[in-house]
């Protein structure tokens, strides 16, 4: 009798405010980006609610023919001012050691593009089994679905639904825009207060 294999348990992770705390960066980038464009634009209100794809933000900020021209500039300012600035949020690199400790995987999905992600995690020596950019709310399931994700952790309230979608385990954590009522709201179905209690969870979900 022929069985299939299994595939190994997979867990995937945000990146903004949830692995990694881009916020020094991203403002630093921001406050660049006004200063080259001219345009007065209030970066601690851009840092105060990190998630959307950065189309979205952009759009806050300029007329809708000039969305795609501007997003290309802020992200060839973002290499120079981001990637140092930024440091992992508290718990997540045990969070990544306690699933690697249980022979899982781990897979960022993030709405930031692939290329900036994959910078973050190299400066910082944090090494994911996958990163995948460019991905936001529902459209991350396409991600967790072609991995095998059976948990998905996030900050964001289309972190919940992007886990949802993808009939994954939503674990949220209250670090990013999003109140712990908003995330339960969204249909979280665990809520922590960061990672440093990922292990603990992690640990009687394996059994």
């Amino acid at each position: 009798m022929t069985t299939t294999p299994q595939k190994p348990l997979t867990v995937g992770f945000d990146l903004d405010l949830t692995l990694l705390d881009t916020r020094p960066g991203i403002k630093a980038t921001w406050t660049a980006f006004s200063a080259e464009t001219g345009v007065p634009i209030d970066a601690d209100l851009v840092v105060s609610r990190l998630g959307p794809p950065l189309e979205q933000e952009i759009a806050h900020w300029f007329p809708a023919d000039r969305v795609t021209e501007m997003t290309a500039r802020y992200r060839a300012l973002y290499p120079a001012y981001a990637i140092e600035p930024t440091f992992p949020m508290p718990g997540a690199r045990d969070a990544i050691e306690a699933v690697r400790e249980a022979g899982a995987r781990t897979i960022v999905v993030t709405a930031k593009n692939g290329p900036h992600a994959e910078l973050h995690f190299e400066h910082l020596g944090m090494e994911p089994d996958a990163i995948v950019g460019g991905l936001w709310a529902e459209g991350k399931a396409e991600a967790l679905r072609a991995h095998g994700a059976q948990v998905y952790v996030g900050d964001h309230v289309g972190d919940v639904r992007g886990a949802r979608t993808a009939g994954a385990v939503s674990v949220a954590v209250a670090t990013g825009p999003c109140t712990p009522e908003e995330l339960r709201e969204a249909g979280a179905d665990v809520v922590l207060t960061d990672l440093t209690d990922f292990r603990a969870w992690w640990d009687a979900y394996r059994g």
